[in-house]
C-alpha cells in the first residue's frame, strides 16, 4: 500500500503541478490580454484626444472664415446702401435743378405770350408761336421728369448690382 500511496501521491502531485502550471499560464495569458487591452485603450484615448483637438481647430478656422465672409457681406451692404442713398440725393438735386430750368422755361414762355398780346399786329403770329413754345415747354418738362426718374432708377439698380457682386465675391473667397 505504501507503493500505491506513493504512486497516487505522485500522480496527485503531478496533477496538482499541472493544474498549478495551467493556472499560472492562464493567469499570465489573462495578464497579457489585460496589459494589451490597456495599451490599446491608451492609444485609442490618445487618438480620440487628437481627433477632438483637430476638430476644434478646424471648427475655429471655419468660424473665422465665416466671420470674415459675414463681415465682408456686411461691408458690401453698407457700401451699397451708401451708394443708394447717394443716388437718391443726386436724384433730388437733379429734380431741383430741373425745376429751376422748368421755371425759367415757363417764365420765358409767359413773357413771349405777354409780348404777343401787347402788339396787335403780331398778335396772331405771336399766339401761334406761344402755343408752339408752350407745347415744347410741356414736352421738355415731361422728358426732363422722365429722364430724372430713369436716372434715379438706373443709379439704384447699379448700386444694388455692385452690392450683389461684392456679396458674391465674399462667398467666392
Amino acid at each position: 500500500m505504501n507503493a500505491l500511496a506513493i504512486k497516487v501521491g505522485g500522480v496527485a502531485l503531478v496533477l496538482l503541478l499541472l493544474a498549478l502550471a495551467g493556472w499560472a499560464l492562464t493567469d499570465s495569458y489573462n495578464q497579457g490580454l489585460l496589459a494589451k487591452g490597456k495599451e490599446w485603450q491608451a492609444r485609442w484615448n490618445a487618438r480620440d484626444a487628437g481627433d477632438k483637438q483637430a476638430w476644434a481647430l478646424a471648427e475655429r478656422e471655419e468660424r473665422e472664415k465665416e466671420q470674415a465672409m459675414q463681415n465682408s457681406i456686411n461691408k458690401a451692404v453698407q457700401d451699397g446702401q451708401r451708394k443708394i442713398d447717394q443716388a437718391a440725393t443726386d436724384a433730388v438735386t437733379a429734380r431741383v435743378a430741373a425745376g429751376s430750368l422748368q421755371r425759367t422755361v415757363d417764365d420765358l414762355s409767359g413773357r413771349l405770350a405777354a409780348q404777343g398780346r401787347s402788339n396787335s399786329c403780331t398778335a396772331a403770329a405771336s399766339a401761334a408761336a406761344s402755343r408752339a413754345v408752350l407745347v415744347l415747354s410741356d414736352v421738355l418738362k415731361r422728358a426732363d421728369q422722365r429722364a430724372a426718374d430713369l436716372a434715379a432708377t438706373a443709379d439704384q439698380r447699379g448700386a444694388r448690382g455692385v452690392t450683389g457682386e461684392q456679396a458674391y465675391d465674399a462667398f467666392d473667397r
